[in-house]
């Protein structure tokens, strides 16, 4: 497989043409951001730790039926992926009330949500991702009703996945965002799975061990992540 020219570069991730016009090459770098970018720094190994964590993710959720755009690791930073048509919808599960969510409601911040809520945000920076709805999704074309379904249903099949994956290494899955495309005319999870998109609590402490340590300024944000992955059985290059 052949590396080519870089087709974008986001926040934190850089994407590249291959030799193959349905495959891509996913470069995860150093950078981090927070608050629209307005809070910039490039973090020792984050692009590695986040590349071999979200392998990892993506084989777990492969294995238990969810089509992801995930083909292999490549090496350190990079990974090969199918080339999605994307819907421009994100898809957000809170399990616990943190975040956006608290801010926006005024509910305390740690209540266990029952049942998980579900809502979606229109994927765009220069708006800051505003909050939409189902009809707002189909009235502009962002994504069709059947899309939407089984964007939901999927989503939710990651949580179940997900939140006993991560009791297992003694950690809350609190909340997380998941983006999706089409790939042959099929729905798939795409973009990532990381600390840097969710946020992980440990069960016991409720010690943050996710971007939050970036947003709030706690310090040792990687080595919350490596922390994360090692929990639930992730090894990390030296």
């Amino acid at each position: 497989m052949e590396k080519r020219q870089e087709l974008y570069a986001g926040k934190a991730k850089s994407v590249y043409t291959t030799d193959d016009q349905d495959r891509l090459v996913l470069q995860f770098r150093d950078d981090t951001s927070a608050f629209d970018g307005k809070k910039k720094e490039a973090l020792a190994r984050k692009g590695m730790v986040n590349n071999v964590f979200n392998a990892f993710i993506m084989a777990r959720l492969q294995e238990a039926g969810v089509p992801t755009h995930f083909e292999k690791r490549l090496n350190a930073t990079e990974s090969l992926v199918k080339k999605l048509d994307m819907i421009p919808v994100e898809c957000v599960v809170r399990n616990i009330a943190a975040g956006g969510l608290v801010k926006r409601l005024g509910v305390e911040e740690g209540i266990e949500l029952a049942p998980p809520t579900f809502e979606l945000f229109l994927k765009d920076d220069e708006k800051g991702d505003p909050m939409i709805n189902e009809s707002l999704a189909e009235t502009f074309g962002w994504a069709k009703p059947e899309q939407l379904a089984e964007m939901k249903a999927l989503t939710y099949q990651v949580n179940d996945v997900l939140k006993a994956l991560f009791a297992q290494g003694g950690l809350l899955l609190v909340d997380y965002k998941l983006e999706f495309g089409v790939f042959k005319g099929k729905i798939v999870l795409g973009d990532e799975f990381s600390p840097d998109g969710c946020r992980l609590w440990d069960a016991e402490t409720r010690e943050k061990l996710d971007k939050d340590r970036f947003r709030q300024g706690l310090g040792g944000v990687i080595e919350a992540y490596e922390e994360v992955g090692r929990r639930i059985g992730i090894e990390f290059p030296a």
